[in-house]
């Protein structure tokens, strides 16, 4: 499922995050009620008025559905990607910034630091 080295639910919540849309309202429903709210199949099972292999079921559907959006459009690996790259560019620039005083080098610096900020937040 996940090939992008990150622990299994936190890649579940960026699949729901990014394709979550995508799915039926109680699909939805009882996705983020196990990945988001952290709640067991047995409690969602009886909350839903559902079995709870009926919702071992489902989200199971889910993890696939979510996972074919995911192979077709790499949404979330190039979100990963680009955080990696912002992460990387903050790295470099506070290096650069730590081994001079030229006035000038410091400010295109600092733009350069504004720039990945605006694109890291702009997600």
């Amino acid at each position: 499922m996940n090939s992008v080295g990150i622990e299994k639910n936190v890649y579940r919540g960026f699949l729901f995050d990014f394709y979550g849309e995508l799915l039926t309202e109680h699909q939805k429903k009882i996705y983020s009620d196990h990945i988001i709210n952290d709640l067991s199949y047995t409690e969602i099972g009886a909350y839903e008025g559902i079995s709870r292999q009926a919702v071992f079921d489902l989200v199971k559907r889910c993890d696939s559905i979510l996972e074919d959006y995911e192979d077709k459009l790499k949404l979330v690996k190039k979100f990963l990607d680009t955080n990696e790259r912002i992460s990387r560019i903050h790295e470099l620039s506070e290096e650069l910034m730590n081994s001079t005083d030229d006035y000038k080098l410091r400010n295109k610096i600092s733009e350069i630091e504004k720039i990945s900020k605006d694109i890291y937040e702009s997600y």
